[in-house]
């Protein structure tokens, strides 16, 4: 029955499961027996009905119940599969006005105009992009293109070569070992720090494409601190970014900092302990819980603590989100401030801790907030600094209570 199936669906392009197990059709008005396997109603009730079996056609386990389910999530699936047009066979005339297009791109002048045409072209048929070997050869004539456009005068193409490239899927290991060879990887960075919006977008989806190809460090050591000081500049840049792209700058921010201790201690190096906590003030819900991940992965470093701790508005910027914004920004800025008020300058953090009012909301956390794991963190804190903080007269009282209820 599986081999049917599958050759049924090979044959018409239909997903195996949209298809009814006995009539190898698709399938409008799903049903499902005991046994969990779904049927076309009409077929499945003929079976039981009007031939009396009393098993499941498909595993010919016998059925402990004759009640028919509707499966409504299957039906929709199917609706939208029959009302979504399949994509167009790719036109062998497209195909040969790309092979023009990169003859002409490789050989000829007005590279910026040519590059906008291909682009057009292949953004205009999805099924062109399908083609392996189109989509190889235009890898290999824009890759060429971004490195022979990547000066100043050629810096307009360079752009457009982007564009072309983030249409491509840049799927597999191949791809990947080309992109991000030193020579591929720097222009793509250059627009990103100093393109048009559109082409800061096109190099910002390429750099998360290839993130997504390998989770380990890819980046070349040469360029490390050059790619999170672009990354950091368009999180700075609140006027000519757009929210989207400090969005995604952000997310691989954060993918390259769980890459290696090496990522995360090149990121500090570019200041994005600076970067972060002034962004946190204006942050969204999203992108403050983000930012505040991003800080505690950086302040588990002896330099980004050390950043942190240097910074006048850190301890104020983090303490401030405690208790307002979500459960997530709370445990995340709660450890932030354990770990740097646990391995950095004691004296120094601890006071600014209590001038800001930090002192305070971690007491309010202590007796609002439930979590053992965030409880811990603040007993910890108050154990370690409590006295020093008992001697200014802006100590409030609860501190002393948590500090008789917690020795």
């Amino acid at each position: 029955m599986e081999e049917e199936e599958a050759a049924a669906a090979a044959k018409t392009g239909v997903p195996v499961h949209f298809l009814c197990p006995i009539s190898m059709e698709l399938m409008c008005d799903p049903v499902t027996v005991a046994t969990g396997v779904s049927y076309e109603r009409k077929n499945i009730e003929k079976w039981l009905f009007a031939y009396n079996k009393s098993t499941c056609p498909a595993t010919m386990q016998r059925l402990t119940s004759f009640n028919l389910t509707p499966n409504h999530t299957l039906g929709r699936l199917i609706s939208s599969f029959t009302s979504s047009p399949p994509p167009p066979p790719s036109d062998g005339r497209k195909v040969d006005e790309v092979d023009a297009l990169l003859c002409s791109i490789r050989t000829g002048p007005f590279k910026a105009t040519r590059l906008r045409k291909l682009r057009s072209v292949l953004s205009g048929d999805a099924s062109i992009l399908d083609d392996e070997n189109v989509s190889s050869k235009v890898l290999e004539c824009v890759v060429a293109e971004i490195v022979n456009t990547a000066g100043f005068a050629g810096f307009g193409a360079c752009e457009e070569a982007l564009g072309v490239l983030a249409l491509l899927p840049l799927s597999d290991r191949a791809t990947f070992d080309v992109l991000v060879k030193p020579e591929h990887l720097r222009p793509i960075l250059s627009v990103l720090q100093n393109g048009s919006a559109d082409a800061r977008v096109d190099a910002m989806s390429i750099l998360v494409k290839i993130s997504k190809l390998n989770r380990d460090q890819w980046i070349p050591v040469d360029q490390e601190v050059d790619l999170f000081t672009a990354l950091l500049e368009l999180l700075s840049d609140e006027i000519s970014v757009s929210t989207k792209l400090s969005s995604c700058a952000l997310d691989l921010l954060l993918e390259l900092a769980a890459c290696s201790r090496r990522s995360r201690s090149r990121a500090v190096e570019a200041g994005a302990v600076r970067v972060l906590v002034e962004l946190l003030p204006e942050a969204s819900r999203s992108s403050c819980e983000r930012a505040l991940l991003l800080l505690k992965r950086l302040c588990e470093l002896p330099e980004g603590r050390a950043a942190f701790a240097e910074h006048g508005l850190g301890v104020a910027a983090v303490a401030k989100k405690l208790l307002r914004v979500s459960e997530t920004a709370t445990r995340l800025g709660v450890t932030v401030l354990w770990l740097v008020s646990r391995f950095s300058a004691v004296e120094k953090t601890a006071e600014e801790m209590m001038a800001v009012g930090a002192v305070r909301k971690l007491v309010a956390v202590l007796h609002v907030d439930g979590r053992p794991s965030n409880k811990e963190k603040v007993i910890a804190m108050i154990k370690l600094h409590g006295n020093f903080w008992r001697q200014f007269p802006c100590c409030p009282n609860e501190l002393t209570n948590s500090m008789r209820l917690n020795h």
